[in-house]
């Protein structure tokens, strides 16, 4: 950064001379927003997940119930190295708030939406503006902050995390159970406008000009290139055979497209995904924990709030109140290894200490059946919640640290990203099992007629908790150890994909944090980290 004075979140010149001095002032002025932000993106996902089965009740389609999910994670990970190179390139600030008016413009869309069809295209829009929120937010953090001192707001980032996961299940379940489902999108609007009034008015971060080229060409290849690979995943062995030449046409298309980025991003001057921070051991390593990460996590906790209100019968309420002992255990870890790193500067054993603890979470969640008790579910889920927080955050602290600051943003939407394209392989990879599962399972029950009538119906499936109590015993009976023995084999792959998270997370190396006291440099900030 050339300028040797930067304005001060309330505006005020300030010399570059105390750097973690302003630094300290600029976050506590702007964190509000950036929490808030932050909340939001996480909030989403939640809420949603716990309206689900009404929504299926409602629009059908129970199928498709995993596109819900698929096609808004798709839209965030398509999107997300775009933001990050937009606010690189443009500035932070503007590209973080049209993010946030992009995600609220899609959640009004999904509120209105009148079929299933409808609401999974919205769902991909509303995906777009996401990928700019949780990226755009570490990276203003990343400005503000060193590494070193970052493991200080940790707690509160997990704090944000807690309450996202706690209280959107809580509030979509309130609104599903009191309300209408739509709600469950409409309710973004007030949090979403608060932040934008917030950072419009409060965040200054230092201005820097840059030759701007997007790479457009880039972003296209990637998108069309990841959306097959999803497709795949989604279609494969389920709507049509592997070898069929629908997989075979999109495994050429993915081929073709991804080979073509590499090329471009070889040669474009600015690529929307700089290949040569792969050449960075520790943050290639990241990024695929970051992945399996998602690919294990979200594929298959997605499944949860099915198998809470149908096979255990909560409310959507109280569905929210299932999850409180996986946020407490993700709350109290997160806390911990924060102020460790913050005391130690060392991280290196947390990701490792997370990965074991993921896999014997998932192990034991795939124990779960028509007969587990909420107390059983709740214990396996803290220990989810203990893993993921030895996780979360501090692989977004070991990308951020090994690259330069000028790539920062870049950084945090390709560890982003890599998390994200888990989540959207997981989510669809995952769906596919339990559609496959659920099926096999319900025609053993009730014979294979009435397992398509009730898994892939033509008029649109509706397994929701209503239309469950008006079934035949027999019948319900049957959907219960279906949707229990689906979501049991879900937990089980996902083991699989977590045992390398792990093995991937001894070859990280403790490379030294970037701290905020001072070096012996005119900018002391952007020592470059040591090559590996």
């Amino acid at each position: 950064m050339s300028e040797t004075t930067a304005e001060t979140a309330s505006g005020t010149p300030q010399q570059s001379t105390a750097p973690g001095q302003a630094a300290q002032g600029a976050i506590k002025v702007v964190l509000p927003g950036l929490l808030m932000a932050m909340l939001l993106a996480m909030l989403d996902n939640v809420i949603v997940g716990t309206a689900m089965p009404r929504i299926v009740g409602d629009l059908g389609g129970v199928d498709h119930l995993s596109w819900v999910v698929t096609a808004y994670v798709l839209g965030t990970t398509v999107s997300t190295p775009i933001w990050g190179k937009l606010g690189d390139l443009y500035g932070r600030k503007t590209v973080f708030m049209t993010s946030i008016a992009l995600f609220l413009l899609g959640s009004v869309l999904c509120g209105m939406a009148q079929s299933m069809p409808e609401l999974i295209g919205f769902r991909a829009f509303q995906g777009l503006g996401a990928g700019g929120l949780m990226v755009g937010a570490m990276s203003v953090i990343g400005d503000l902050v060193p590494p070193r001192d970052r493991g200080k707001y940790q707690g509160q980032f997990a704090a944000v995390m807690a309450v996202a996961m706690v209280g959107g299940p809580l509030v979509g379940g309130f609104i599903t159970d009191h309300a209408n489902w739509r709600w469950a999108f409409f309710v973004n609007l007030p949090l979403g406008g608060a932040a934008l009034i917030l950072l419009a008015l409060r965040l200054h971060l230092p201005k820097r000009r840059t030759e701007h080229r997007i790479d457009w060409l880039g972003a296209l290849l990637l998108s069309v290139g990841v959306t097959a690979l999803v497709l795949i995943t989604t279609w494969g062995g389920n709507q049509y055979a592997w070898g069929s030449a629908e997989i075979r046409g999109l495994a050429v298309v993915a081929v073709l497209t991804l080979g073509l980025f590499v090329l471009v991003e070889r040669r474009h001057p600015e690529p929307i995904l700089p290949l040569g921070i792969f050449a960075n051991r520790n943050f290639t390593l990241v990024a695929f924990v970051g992945f399996l990460v998602g690919f294990a996590l979200f594929g298959a906790v997605t499944f949860l709030p099915l198998y809470q209100q149908i096979v255990q019968g909560a409310s959507a309420t109280n569905s929210g109140l299932l999850l409180l002992p996986m946020m407490g255990g993700l709350l109290l870890t997160s806390l911990v290894v924060g102020r460790l790193i913050t005391s130690t500067g060392r991280y290196r054993i947390f990701p490792i200490i997370g990965g074991v603890v993921m896999v014997a979470a998932m192990l034991l969640l795939s124990r779960l059946d028509a007969h587990s008790s909420k107390l059983e579910s709740g214990a396996f889920m803290a220990v989810l919640g203990l893993g993921m927080g030895f996780l979360m955050q501090t692989s977004m602290l070991i990308a951020q640290n090994s690259v330069e600051l000028k790539d920062l943003g870049v950084a945090s939407s390709t560890a982003t990203f890599a998390r994200s394209i888990g989540g959207a392989f997981g989510v669809s990879v995952f769906g596919a099992i339990f559609n496959n599962r659920l099926h096999t399972l319900l025609g053993e029950r009730l014979g294979t007629a009435a397992a398509d009538q009730m898994a892939s119906g033509g008029g649109g499936a509706r397994i929701d908790p209503t239309t469950l109590s008006h079934l035949p015993a027999q019948v319900r009976t049957a959907v219960i150890d279906a949707i229990a023995g689906a979501t049991s084999s879900v937990f089980l792959w996902s083991t699989v994909a977590a045992v390398f998270i792990p093995l991937l997370a001894i070859f990280i190396r403790e490379v030294a944090l970037r701290g905020s006291a001072p070096e012996p440099s005119s900018e002391p900030t952007l020592a470059a980290v040591p090559e590996l």
